[in-house]
């Protein structure tokens, strides 16, 4: 019998995302083939020591760790550095991806429909009446750099505009008024390097008592009607999957990611792309793959094989 592949998940982590995170990493551990691989977990917040040292010892990391400190590069790099294989996208892309305002200026580059936008930075002033002027008085502020909807806000009119840059500024030096689009919410997720599938496009709705798919509706069981396949028009949904594809391409992403739109007038608007989507039990990833045929266990195999593909010469 051939040796097994010596998988580390890592889970985790220092992020906002934390707890997410650790329930993705379960979700991925349990679910790996032991006849195939030789699975150990790690949470690189405690744990950074111990990878280090059993370096030698891995031949692929399983990238778990949503959000800072994970999703942005900086794990990676540090894997580079190390010389161990990883999952998923490399240092370049999942930078970019991570800051909303870089990612929006390479979809706008290849001719990707996406939302307009001001950029406000702490200790600089702005004017809200021209925010309005400029995009309407319903907005969308975000941290430049976060995931899972930390921090996110719809505002509606000065003052909740004002609420909404306020916390948005806790999180990020750089905070996103976005125009409102008001709209379906779909996703759709992404597989391979050079060849490219998408899965079944999922459209998510929130349960009424949401605003939208906040961070508790994201993870809360029952807070949102994930509906796979969506319910739309079937050249919707080849628009949708061309745009993931297309944004997965432009960012050079690896492996595997989720880009997030808004259907509006029947046009599809790229929201943002997500570079380590979520694998919990309630994770869009998992549920797009089940309707496309695959268990979560047939869905690492090709995630797994799609990364040693990478590091193949």
């Amino acid at each position: 019998m051939k040796n097994k592949i010596r998988v580390a998940v890592l889970a985790g982590g220092w992020s906002g995302e934390r707890e997410v995170s650790l329930k993705s990493g379960k979700g991925v551990y349990t679910a790996l083939n032991r006849e195939r691989y030789d699975v150990t977990i790690y949470d690189p917040r405690d744990d950074l020591e111990i990878l280090i040292k059993k370096k030698a010892e891995i031949d692929l990391a399983f990238i778990l760790l949503h959000g800072k400190f994970g999703e942005d590069g900086r794990v990676q790099g540090m894997l580079d550095v190390l010389h161990i294989p990883f999952v998923g996208s490399g240092v370049l892309a999942s930078a970019m991806a991570m800051n909303k305002r870089i990612a929006k200026d390479v979809f706008r580059g290849v001719g990707l429909r996406v939302a307009g936008e001001v950029i406000l930075k702490q200790g600089e002033r702005f004017s809200v009446e021209r925010l309005i002027d400029t995009l309407g008085s319903s907005l969308v502020i975000k941290p430049v750099a976060e995931g899972s909807s930390i921090g996110v806000s719809i505002a509606h009119g000065r003052e909740e505009i004002l609420e909404g840059i306020e916390k948005a500024f806790q999180y990020d030096g750089e905070v996103m008024a976005e125009e409102y689009l008001d709209g379906r919410e779909i996703t759709c997720c992404v597989l391979g390097n050079q060849a490219l599938e998408t899965l079944p496009v999922v459209e998510i709705v929130p349960d009424i008592s949401y605003k939208f798919f906040d961070f508790e509706a994201k993870y809360k069981p029952g807070a949102t009607n994930e509906i796979c396949p969506a319910p739309i028009a079937p050249a919707l949904a080849e628009e949708a999957a061309s745009c993931a594809k297309k944004a997965h391409r432009a960012l050079k992403c690896s492996v595997w990611s989720r880009s997030d739109m808004i259907i509006r007038d029947e046009a599809v608007y790229l929201l943002e792309i997500n570079t380590i989507p979520g694998m919990t039990e309630t994770s869009l990833f998992p549920l797009a793959a089940r309707e496309a045929g695959m268990t979560l266990s047939d869905l690492l195999d090709k995630m797994i094989a799609l990364s040693l593909e990478r590091y193949t010469p």
